[in-house]
């Protein structure tokens, strides 16, 4: 897949509208708690900068629903965006309108502004044409590096694009270079670790993947899933009744495809996920009644170890038990480690999985830890993301 990107474009005196993913956590006092995704679009922003562009940045905060919601302003994030580029931020109240449309007229080559909150306005969301419209009359050129937004059809990341050359900013660009390697051509042994709390969340990417890789480990919630449909009983872990038949037909698929697909042996069990909850170690076929299983136990961490270290790909989507608890911690640390130590090309999936690696001190040992959660997961189901397709070919 090959989009046109800013390197593609002269912007030297131009006014480039430049949709980024700025939905970043607030802490309690208002500040940016994690800047993460600012700090991503910072390659693209100084890009355009350093070549002589009038920078006008977009992006949305929270879910305010289509009104104003005073704590949801981006005022906050402009701030920390001005410390990170080292240059001055114009904040505006509005996205759209005379006021703004004039703010952004005044601006010079090396400028930037923020727009207020897209989703303060139903059009963001609607994909409401005259929304998009006014929000194109503040660029001459536009550029989508909000992978994380990429599934979704808004106005801001498709309607734009209508009336706009469009291209991909170099954040998006490097997402979607990563993750087609996962899908076109990829390197063997391949490896997907998938966890997290539901195989729901899973069914597209798991088939995607099933007819391309080499092994399959599976952890966190969904692994009970599974074995509860291989006749296990497995206490009160989390288990999608409605799903048994489906767990059975992925294992059938594995099997037919020879794909290894490689279940928990040991879990830690407690009676809650606290961390003052009795909890041991057991076999994943006899965790006790009333017990649920919250991580793999150190010989799956270790079978998941051996098999990931023999990798030349590796994707990563999903902790292995409830990682925020201490004591269910573990396993999805171990995982990381090894990942981090794979040889080969490693990959991790956006959302709680990106959360575990950085809360572990690792995010820097991976070759690509996505931004994109929902956006990640319907690119791996092989899926034709929106954001994207509105952009130019090479």
């Amino acid at each position: 897949m090959e989009k046109r990107t800013v390197r593609d474009v002269d912007v030297a005196g131009r006014r480039v509208l430049v949709r980024v993913d700025f939905n970043v956590p607030l802490d309690p006092r208002g500040r940016v708690a994690d800047d993460r995704r600012i700090r991503e679009s910072l390659p693209t922003l100084r890009d355009l900068l350093e070549r002589g562009a009038a920078v006008v940045v977009m992006s949305h905060l929270g879910r305010p629903g289509g009104r104003v919601v005073e704590a949801l302003r981006m005022a906050p994030v402009g701030e920390r965006l001005a410390q990170l580029l080292g240059r001055p931020v114009h904040v505006l109240r509005d996205c759209v309108g005379p006021e703004v449309e004039a703010v952004v007229a005044r601006l010079q080559p090396g400028e930037v502004a923020l727009l207020e909150n897209l989703r303060f306005h139903p059009g963001e969301e609607a994909n409401d044409p005259e929304f998009a419209r006014a929000l194109a009359r503040l660029g001459d050129l536009y550029v989508n590096d909000a992978f994380g937004t990429a599934h979704r059809a808004h106005a801001s990341t498709v309607g734009v694009a209508a009336h706009l050359p469009a291209v991909a900013g170099l954040l998006m660009e490097k997402e979607i270079r990563y993750l087609s390697r996962l899908l076109e051509g990829p390197d063997h042994p391949f490896v997907a670790i998938l966890g997290g709390k539901k195989v729901s969340d899973k069914i597209g990417v798991l088939r995607n993947l099933l007819t391309r890789v080499d092994a399959v480990l599976v952890g966190g919630g969904m692994a009970y899933t599974f074995l509860r449909a291989q006749g296990y009983g497995v206490g009160r872990s989390v288990v999608e009744e409605d799903k048994l038949d489906l767990a059975r037909d992925l294992l059938d698929l594995a099997r037919q495809r020879g794909v290894e697909f490689v279940l928990p042996e040991d879990v830690v069990a407690a009676e809650r996920p606290t961390p003052d909850a009795p909890r041991r170690t057991v076999l994943a076929a006899e965790i006790p009644d009333g017990w649920m299983g919250l991580d793999i136990g150190p010989r799956t961490a270790r079978r998941f170890a051996e098999v990931i270290e023999g990798a030349r790909l590796v994707v990563w989507n999903g902790p292995m038990g409830v990682f925020e608890v201490e004591p269910f911690a573990a396993g999805t640390r171990a995982v990381a480690e090894a990942v981090a130590r794979c040889p080969g090309t490693t990959v991790v999936g956006g959302g709680d999985t990106a959360a575990a690696v950085e809360q572990l001190g690792l995010l820097d040992r991976f070759d690509h830890v996505s931004t994109g959660g929902g956006a990640s997961l319907e690119f791996l189901e092989g899926k034709e993301l929106p954001g994207i397709r509105v952009l130019q070919d090479r």
